[in-house]
């Protein structure tokens, strides 16, 4: 075992009995009514009814919010020529505002196939059918990335403890790293809670957390390094202006899926389209290289998320679909 798979196995262990501790017991996980799981594998089910199949003429990708998201219009060009030609049809870059924006289009059929980042993917399985197949990964099948806890070196705070009484930016309540991992360490931990020992704002995504902090309008943040690294590599921010108080455990990274009452041969195209890519010389290689994606892998809701649904469960999160 290569020592990064070691360490993914062992901390994500080390953190699943931090969470434990802070709750009794994992609550079951529902989908929302209209979704089946005959199965048991926590997705919605495929449609047994042919009529209820869906084979859309172009199909809808959408990326999980970024601040710009023309520069990802770019970096996933190459893959989603590669996606038109496994399947046949044409295939559309939709740039989303926001998690929730997001799990509605594919909720309301407008949107076919997506990479939902890490605290969304409960909340996207359970409301929009969302059947997550895929997720980055290293050469050697490792993945991962960790949230820190940032501040700018002028703040004066060393530790955790250095923000009682400050402000401590967050991304958006459906963010793993943004949001529910930091508060559930934060309470298990330092006996910190928001509003009682700090004052919680929302930035609404890891790059605007990142830039208010790098230009001192946050004292302090949460947010994903895998987002932080890109950012450093393109000379968005500099290492000068961030100093790190925390970093966590490893946890999954944005997983890649599609709407579950698509054709069943046109998903087994989708999925051969990922699983079949070429990243050499890619634009997505060249953006993901940062952090060490070089391939897609098989995930599975079930077991890769369940550390992610034992956090939602120590910060109480219900899915509520409206």
């Amino acid at each position: 075992m290569s020592s990064a798979l070691f360490r993914k196995s062992f901390t994500l262990g080390v953190l699943t009995l931090a969470v434990a501790a802070a709750t009794p017991a994992m609550a079951e996980f529902t989908l929302d009514s209209r979704y089946q799981d005959a199965d048991g594998d926590l997705i919605a089910d495929i449609p047994t009814s042919e009529s209820d199949w869906r084979d859309p003429s172009t199909l809808v990708f959408a990326y999980t919010p970024v601040e710009d998201p023309a520069v990802y219009a770019g970096v996933w060009s190459e893959f989603l020529a590669h996606m038109e030609t496994e399947t046949g049809k044409p295939v559309q870059f939709f740039p989303v505002q926001s998690n929730a924006a997001q799990i509605e289009a594919m909720r309301a059929g407008r949107l076919h196939i997506a990479g939902f980042n890490t605290g969304s993917n409960p909340l996207a399985v359970a409301c929009s059918g969302y059947r997550p197949f895929a997720m980055m990964a290293a050469a050697d099948g490792s993945f991962g990335y960790e949230m820190e806890i940032i501040t700018h070196p002028d703040s004066g705070f060393d530790s955790i403890e250095d923000l009682r009484g400050q402000q401590l930016a967050f991304t958006s309540q459906t963010s793993n790293s943004g949001f529910k991992a930091p508060s559930a360490i934060l309470k298990a931990e330092y006996k910190m809670e928001p509003g009682r020992d700090f004052e919680a704002v929302f930035s609404g995504k890891h790059d605007n957390s990142i830039l208010g902090v790098a230009n001192q309008d946050y004292p302090a943040a949460a947010i994903a390094n895998s987002v932080l690294n890109r950012m450093l590599s393109r000379d968005i921010v500099a290492e000068s202006q961030i100093k790190t108080l925390y970093t966590s455990q490893t946890f999954p990274t944005t997983s890649y899926g599609l709407a579950h009452d698509l054709h069943p041969d046109l998903q087994d195209a989708i999925q051969n389209a990922f699983f079949s890519f070429d990243w050499s010389g890619t634009q997505l290689k060249a953006e993901f290289s940062n952090s060490g994606e070089a391939q897609f892998i098989p995930i599975t809701f079930q077991k890769e998320w369940s550390i992610i649904r034992q956090i939602d469960d120590a910060n109480g999160v219900q899915y509520s679909c409206q």
